[in-house]
Parts: C-alpha cells; sequence; structure tokens
C-alpha cells in the first residue's frame, strides 16, 4: 500500500487496534465508545472504510491490522519533512529541539541511529 495516509480520528481509531489485536469486534465497539466517545454505528462506518483501504481486517468479528503502526508514522514523518521543511532532516530537527537540550543519553542515541543510517 503507497497511501499510507490516515486523518486523525482514523490514526486514533487504529491505535486501539494496533493496542489491542486481535480484538472481536464488540471489544472494539466498547473500545471506541471508551476511548473516542464514539457509537456502535460510527465504529462499524469507520471500520469498513479502513478495511476496504486495506488498513485492517474484518475476519469472522475478529478485527486486525494489515498496516503496522510503524509503517504508518514512518509514511507520516516523512511526509512532515517534505511538507514543512523541503525534505531538511537537520531543519526539522532544529525546529523540533527548539530550547531543548539532550541528555547525554538521547545525544548517544541520536550519533547511533544516524551512524545506522548513513549512505556508504
Amino acid at each position: 500500500m503507497e497511501e499510507m495516509k490516515l486523518c486523525e480520528s482514523d490514526y486514533r481509531f487504529m491505535c486501539v487496534i494496533w493496542s489491542h489485536e486481535p480484538l472481536p469486534s464488540r471489544e472494539l465497539v466498547e473500545r471506541c465508545a471508551q476511548t473516542l466517545g464514539w457509537k456502535k454505528s460510527t465504529t462499524y462506518t469507520v471500520l469498513k472504510k479502513l478495511c476496504d483501504r486495506g488498513f485492517a481486517r474484518n475476519q469472522d468479528a475478529v478485527v486486525t491490522s494489515l498496516v503496522p503502526r510503524s509503517a504508518v508514522q514512518a509514511y507520516e514523518s516523512k511526509r512532515l519533512v517534505d511538507r514543512a521543511f523541503a525534505g531538511s532532516l537537520p531543519g526539522f530537527l532544529v525546529a523540533f529541539l527548539g530550547d531543548r537540550t539532550l541528555s547525554e543519553k538521547e545525544a548517544e542515541e541520536l550519533k547511533r541511529l544516524i551512524d545506522e543510517h548513513k549512505e556508504g
């Protein structure tokens, strides 16, 4: 699936699925009522839409995701950097960090991640 864009409410709905899958559809309805304030009809409407788009599956009244949370997060992150920072990851990091300072542990983790993703 190339288009992994989800609106905010669809993303929150998928978070319920990702956090509790596999889950019976009736449990999904209950969880969406509790966490999102949705009615049963809203839950089933959104579930059908996301099943049609290939994000989730409702088979034998058991709901599972078809797309991992990490794939959606990666898509959205790239989209944000491309749109708001003209594709500049350093520009994004400067804006994200702002006046915040990093702990030694955070700085080391970022260095490790950068080293893992370097070209060549």
